[in-house]
């Protein structure tokens, strides 16, 4: 099967999930678009558990050595040098982790780094949204495949068992 077909499972629970997950977000006072940041890294790193499991770890620990530059900021200083040498040495670890397995999947740190920035250093705000996008990614995925399978069933004549074929 190819085409669009193909894709309707997917499209429908990823469509129904991202509306729903923006209602609650919002009524929830929850940081919406990090969630969004953190479902694309489940499906970036291969969806399925693995997935789960490498884009959630790399986005918490992304957003973990982002604290780390936080706390370099507020505690040793704040000018643009200090910054840019704190970058400096975490881009490198977000690289060097990788050799961890659970840790491999290297854009998702960055993603997780930037996403603790982006939420104004937020760091439960970021966390929670990190866990829910992952969450919604697996969901998604499978509730995408139950529907992929029904739209994938092969149609039904609507014969009557018994009935003579029409000539």
């Amino acid at each position: 099967m190819s085409g669009i077909k193909a894709l309707l499972g997917i499209g429908i629970s990823v469509g129904v999930l991202a509306g729903a997950w923006t209602y609650a977000s919002v009524e929830l006072t929850l940081i919406t678009w990090v969630a969004f940041i953190a479902w694309a890294c489940f499906f970036a790193a291969g969806g399925g558990t693995t997935g789960f499991a490498k884009g959630l770890a790399a986005n918490v620990a992304g957003v973990l050595w982002g604290w780390v530059i936080g706390q370099g900021l507020d505690h040793v200083s704040s000018s643009t040098l200090a910054l840019a040498v704190m970058v400096t040495v975490v881009g490198f670890v977000l690289c060097i982790e990788a050799a961890v397995p659970l840790l491999s999947f290297i854009p998702g740190g960055f993603a997780g780094t930037a996403i603790y920035f982006g939420t104004g250093f937020d760091l439960g705000g970021a966390l929670l949204a990190i866990v829910a996008g992952a969450v919604l990614g697996l969901v998604s995925e499978r509730v995408g495949a139950a529907i992929q399978a029904q739209v994938d069933r092969p149609a039904t004549t609507g014969s009557v068992p018994g009935a003579r074929p029409a000539v």
